[in-house]
C-alpha cells in the first residue's frame, strides 16, 4: 500500500509489533483478507514497511485470538470469526455494556454528558436526512464516550476490542431496516437514565440495547455475512 508506513504511526503507547498486529487484525475484520486466504509475511512486511519479524510476531498473536491458523511448513491462513463468535461476543458484551453504563453513571463528567446529549441530537438530525454513514459514525462514538466515562481502563479495553471485532457487520445492519433510528432512541433512554443518576436503569437499558442490536443482526443477514460454522 503506497504511502502507508507503520513505523510513522509508532507512539509511546504502542510498540511497532503492536501497530503491525492492530493493522493486520483491522484488515482481517474489515474484510480485506477473506476466510482461508493465505497471509504472506514478506508481502505484508513490504506493504507496511517493516521487516518480517514484527509480522511473524503479529501472526502468533492473531492465532491466539483465533483470527488466523498457522499451519507448519505451509503458512498462515485467515479463519476470521463466525456467526457463533459474534453471538458469544454480543452476549458477553451485553453484560459488560450494562456494567459500563452503570459505572459511567457514577463517573461521567459534565463534558462527557454534554457530548452524549449532542451525539443523540445529531443522530436524530442525520436520521431525518437519511445520512446513514453519519449515523453509523455517531453510533460508534456514543459507545466510546460511555467506555471513556466508565473510568475503568480494563473494561474500556475489553469493550473496544469487542466493538472492533464486529464493526463490519454493525455497519451493514445499522444501515438496514431503520435500526439506526431505533438504536438512537435507545441511546437517548440510556443517556437520560445516566443524566438522572439512575445507574440500575442505565445498566438494564444498555444491556437490552446490545441484545436488541444482536437480534437485528440476525434479522438482517448475520449468517449470510459470517456463515454458520463454529470454531
Amino acid at each position: 500500500m503506497a504511502g502507508y508506513d507503520v513505523k510513522q504511526e509508532v507512539t509511546d503507547k504502542y510498540s511497532l509489533r503492536g501497530r503491525v498486529f492492530n493493522k493486520i487484525r483491522e484488515d482481517i475484520l474489515n474484510g480485506k483478507y477473506k476466510d482461508h486466504e493465505e497471509l504472506k509475511e514478506i508481502a505484508i512486511g513490504e506493504e507496511l514497511g517493516v521487516s518480517r519479524t514484527p509480522v511473524r510476531e503479529a501472526f502468533r498473536q492473531l492465532e491466539l485470538e483465533g483470527l488466523i491458523q498457522i499451519v507448519p511448513n505451509k503458512g498462515a491462513y485467515v479463519t476470521g470469526i463466525t456467526a457463533k463468535d459474534v453471538q458469544d461476543i454480543y452476549m458477553i458484551r451485553s453484560l459488560l455494556e450494562g456494567l459500563c453504563a452503570k459505572w459511567a453513571t457514577e463517573n461521567i463528567t459534565k463534558e462527557q454528558l454534554e457530548e452524549l446529549e449532542e451525539n443523540v441530537y445529531l443522530a436524530d438530525f442525520h436520521a431525518s436526512k437519511g445520512h446513514l454513514d453519519q449515523m453509523a459514525d455517531l453510533d460508534n462514538r456514543f459507545h466510546h464516550i460511555l467506555y471513556e466515562a466508565c473510568n475503568s481502563k480494563q473494561l474500556e479495553r475489553l469493550l473496544v476490542d469487542f466493538h472492533e471485532y464486529v464493526l463490519r457487520v454493525r455497519k451493514k445492519t445499522l444501515t438496514n431496516g431503520g435500526r439506526g433510528k431505533t438504536s438512537n432512541n435507545e441511546h437517548r433512554s440510556i443517556m437520560e437514565a445516566i443524566k438522572e443518576k439512575d445507574k440500575d436503569k442505565a445498566q438494564e437499558l444498555a444491556n437490552r440495547h446490545i441484545i436488541n442490536a444482536y437480534d437485528n443482526m440476525v434479522k438482517n443477514g448475520l449468517y449470510n455475512i459470517y456463515g454458520t460454522s463454529e470454531n
